[in-house]
């Protein structure tokens, strides 16, 4: 199986299962001597797994991270960083009522024709659980460009949203609900939605917000590796994900030029910022913003035809521990994509 690296210069390139022994990755590139932050790893892992609240799935996984080398004294020494996150609480019978059958918009199918062979067990390499290894690589990302600040929040659930633009909204309160949203009225409406929708037996999609400040201007590299096609393929990597954009993003399609265009100030600056902090696949110096959009997660507790290996159309109906709304804690993984991105480039 391809496609298990990212990155270019910062690689990250990440192993193991839902319900195997463990996650893992390792990446390569990392400058050395860097002091690295462990609590502020295990933070980032914390906002990420599972069983943290009433509004997500109730598996329950520390999450902890154990490192097996590149670090010395706890600094980076150059070397490869090997690192595995332990699995500790999987049910794989949950999952046997779905051996022989595939579930609807899963990746079910197309493993089992692609590769011959699937991992059942909570869907195996394909599991969401994946993102694990994505965000321990972003937090190191993070400490390569400790100077941009990277700010990621949930801005919509089903079709309540934010009615703020980003500038008015206090990140400090990110963490200040479950829904992992800075605007408190909003997150109320959102996590009674998500509730509700849970009890249905149901899920409900939803956006995530990034904000990207700090950043230098001159990174990015035309012409197939735009900055921008670069953070469009890391978000549209994360399982769940259809769609991305930035800036003023399809809303940009219904303006004329004379308003769409960011005019400068003398010091480089723009007056306004349409084009997201990017030109020409290029930054410029502005906030970098973009938004994420998520899919319902596909697993729902209700019945539903379905295909089982023999051809024949059955009904299923899923079950286990699943997430009525994957996005709250998709909030750390939009966050660590961007990261590897930035420190990717930051390093070219």
């Amino acid at each position: 199986m391809a496609g298990n690296t990212f990155g270019k210069l910062f690689k990250l390139t990440t192993f193991g299962e839902s319900h195997g022994e463990a996650l893992g990755g390792i990446i390569d590139g990392c400058p050395p001597g860097i002091e690295l932050d462990f609590e502020a790893i295990q933070f980032e892992m914390s906002r990420r797994k599972p069983g943290q609240s009433s509004i997500v799935t109730q598996r329950k996984e520390e999450d902890e991270v154990q490192f097996l080398s590149g670090i010395f004294e706890g600094k980076t020494t150059g070397i490869p960083i090997g690192f595995i996150i332990p699995n500790t609480n999987q049910k794989s019978d949950d999952y046997s009522h779905i051996k022989d059958t595939y579930r609807p918009s899963h990746a079910d199918y197309v493993y089992e024709q692609k590769y011959g062979i699937r991992d059942y067990r909570g869907g195996g390499r394909s599991s969401a659980r994946e993102t694990a290894s994505r965000v321990v690589g972003g937090a190191i990302a993070k400490q390569v460009i400790p100077q941009i600040k990277i700010n990621a929040f949930t801005s919509s659930v089903g079709d309540i949203f934010i009615d703020k633009p980003y500038q008015a909204l206090d990140f400090t309160k990110i963490e200040s609900n479950p829904v992992r949203c800075p605007d408190e009225a909003t997150a109320q409406k959102m996590e009674e939605y998500i509730k509700q929708i849970r009890k249905e037996g149901d899920t409900i999609g939803g956006t995530v917000t990034c904000v990207i400040q700090n950043v230098p201007i001159g990174l990015g590299e035309p012409v197939f590796d735009k900055l921008h096609a670069e953070l469009g393929k890391a978000m549209l990597s994360i399982n769940a994900v259809k769609g991305f954009e930035y800036g003023s993003g399809f809303c940009g399609a219904k303006m004329k030029g004379s308003e769409h265009n960011d005019l400068h100030n003398a010091d480089g600056t723009t007056k306004s910022n349409l084009s997201g902090g990017i030109q020409g696949g290029i930054s410029n110096g502005m906030d970098i913003y973009f938004r994420v959009a998520f899919k319902p997660v596909a697993t729902i507790m209700q019945k539903q035809e379905s295909l089982d290996i023999h051809g024949n159309l059955v009904e299923m109906q899923g079950k286990g521990r699943h997430d009525p709304c994957v996005v709250p804690r998709a909030v750390p993984i939009v966050e660590a994509m961007a990261a590897l991105v930035l420190a990717d480039y930051s390093l070219m």
